[in-house]
């Protein structure tokens, strides 16, 4: 079973992994269903507290995860990412070092530009202003989009947990094409539809 790292830290935004954590956790509809879990890990052994005050005990520590043994970093936005989180800004750099994809959403785009692994991809955020005070190189290569993936690398405003979870999931082949088209219908563009289409895909 592959692991995906979904990031913990003060302040979390609840609702920008959530569409993440649903679907890799749960078989169904999967090309090779329970063959990805998602692991939460810490900076720290901490429990942290989300935004929305839900409390949350890391499973692991970034200590203890080799990037190699990890199928993706996911990291959500939280308050503290233009000046704090210095150590999942080094994760990211560990992860994308060793060839393995990282998923930055809202502010964790802003430690995917200190981390400079956006001087050179295809990239968004919630804004290009968010992201110039980190004096990054990479501003030539923003794009006005919901997500974005790169060689690697997945970026997406804070607005758009959707099209993130799908960036994330065709990363990680997930699911066939006709079921993520599906699973967007339904999800993305708020068609019943989409509903029908993943049934008959059973």
């Amino acid at each position: 079973m592959r692991s995906v790292h979904l990031a913990l830290y003060d302040t979390l935004a609840d609702w920008e992994f959530g569409y993440v954590a649903a679907g890799i956790n749960n078989p169904e509809y999967q090309r090779e269903p329970g063959s990805l879990q998602i692991i939460t890990v810490g900076a720290t052994a901490d429990p942290i507290r989300t935004i929305g005050g839900l409390t949350i005990t890391p499973d692991t520590t970034l200590a203890d995860v080799n990037p190699t043994d990890s199928a993706m970093l996911v990291l959500p936005g939280a308050q503290t990412w233009m000046d704090g989180n210095t150590e999942f800004v080094d994760a990211a750099r560990r992860w994308a070092d060793a060839g393995i994809p990282v998923a930055g959403i809202c502010g964790a785009t802003v430690g995917l530009a200190r981390a400079g692994l956006l001087d050179d991809r295809r990239h968004t955020s919630n804004a290009p202003e968010q992201l110039e005070p980190t004096g990054y190189a990479g501003a030539e290569h923003y794009v006005d989009a919901p997500a974005v993936t790169d060689r690697g690398i997945i970026t997406a405003a804070a607005v758009a947990p959707i099209e993130f979870a799908r960036e994330v999931f065709a990363a990680l082949d997930v699911y066939d094409a006709a079921i993520l088209d599906a699973w967007y219908q339904l999800y993305g563009e708020h068609d019943p539809s989409g509903f029908y289409a993943l049934q008959s895909q059973q």
